[in-house]
């Protein structure tokens, strides 16, 4: 029996660290991070239908391309010919998540659509079936399948558990981006190609190297990191991906809300969004 509708969220991935290791022939990046997920995000929403169709809407519906390109159509084609799949179905994506933000807004929405997807069609498809289905449309998208706290290495996509993950659980977040698109592939371009260590176990020694880069291709997030530091409880404050988005982690969610309204009122231009780590 096929479900009426199906209805999942694209959480926001966040990198609470992203150490680059070195620079393949190919010019992809050996990469360590430490992914994590916010308890919100863009909205994914199938229903059934005898051909597959995407509609767009939300706040940043307009920076993106409805077409055949759209990862979440990549991802619905990816999953009829996976599964062998007959039926069709219409896709609506709310884009609640600034485009090109380091939030692995496309990876997320086609993670999302899958697991609406899966549910949709009644397919019953595990976490490893959907990953053989739809994980080669980015590297980010086996952990946005998983949306939880883990360490990627290789490209992003080769995935570990993290022995920190449950007390990162429920931890209050807010992230802040000054609405300026930052692309990754020049962020990556813009990579020194010095190893500054792996990822540890010690917070204190995690970073994101693409960070200096990203600052200087969209000097604003260096605003934005000085806001978040200056919020009273702010306990860690960094950019998320290849930018423009940056958070800050707090001890309780009252510290969080008091440096949003803080944000909104000295910053009315930015977007900003609270949230708890899944």
């Amino acid at each position: 029996m096929t479900t009426q509708t199906a209805t999942e969220t694209a959480f926001a991935k966040i990198n609470l660290a992203l150490h680059v290791r070195s620079r393949r022939a190919d010019g992809y990046h050996l990469i360590e991070s430490l992914f994590a997920f916010v308890d919100d995000g863009d909205r994914v929403e199938a229903a059934p239908a005898s051909e597959l169709s995407l509609r767009l809407t939300g706040p940043f519906a307009g920076e993106l391309d409805g077409g055949g390109d759209n990862l979440v159509l990549r991802a619905a084609r990816a999953m009829q010919a996976h599964f062998g799949v007959g039926k069709g179905a219409a896709i609506l994506l709310d884009k609640r998540l600034p485009v090109a933000a380091g939030l692995g807004g496309g990876s997320a929405d086609a993670a999302a659509a899958a697991r609406a997807l899966n549910r949709l069609w009644c397919l019953d498809a595990d976490e490893a079936a959907l990953t053989a289905a739809i994980g080669a449309l980015g590297a980010d998208v086996p952990a946005c399948l998983t949306s939880r706290t883990l360490i990627g290495r290789g490209i992003g996509d080769e995935m570990a558990p993290h022995a920190g993950a449950a007390a990162l659980t429920g931890r209050p977040v807010l992230l802040v981006n000054p609405r300026i698109a930052c692309p990754t592939g020049p962020v990556y371009r813009q990579w020194d190609g010095v190893d500054r260590g792996p990822l540890g176990e010690d917070a204190a020694n995690w970073r994101n190297d693409l960070e200096p880069g990203a600052l200087a291709l969209v000097p604003p997030i260096a605003a934005v990191l000085e806001a978040l530091r200056g919020m009273a409880g702010a306990e860690m404050v960094r950019m998320s991906g290849s930018g423009a988005t940056c958070f800050a982690l707090f001890g309780d969610a009252a510290a969080r809300d008091g440096a949003e309204r803080a944000i909104a009122r000295a910053h009315p231009g930015w977007w900003a969004m609270t949230g708890a780590l899944r």
